[in-house]
């Protein structure tokens, strides 16, 4: 398994809250701002509405899963937070990965984007 950088303390998630640029849609909220570091850093956060631990790890997965699969594709030196909302907690791989490819589009933090 591929190993990211992730953002763990609270601090951290605090900063991009504050000072990064958030969008979202229907699933996930997604903060982000740079970081200087030539890396990115991922962090997740799925909060006890979303549903019993069980749920809640279930999304953390399929998030984890998604961003391994498209980190290659990535622009380097970003801090990511993704916040799951509660419409997610029903929704398969495919439909997590496309939402978080879309707000990731948004962001422009994709390579292949010719904006």
């Amino acid at each position: 398994m591929k190993h990211y950088h992730s953002l763990r303390k609270t601090k951290e998630f605090q900063q991009v809250y504050r000072t990064g640029k958030s969008k979202a849609n229907k699933y996930f909220v997604l903060y982000c701002m740079e970081n200087q570091l030539g890396y990115n850093r991922f962090g997740i956060s799925v909060s006890k509405k979303v549903g019993n631990s069980v749920v809640r790890h279930r999304v953390t997965r399929l998030l984890r899963e998604s961003y391994r699969l498209h980190q290659s594709e990535l622009k380097q030196g970003f801090d990511i937070a993704v916040i799951a909302r509660n419409a997610v907690k029903d929704e398969g791989f495919h439909k997590v990965e496309s939402a978080l490819l879309h707000l990731m589009g948004l962001h422009r933090l994709r390579r292949d984007e010719k904006h």
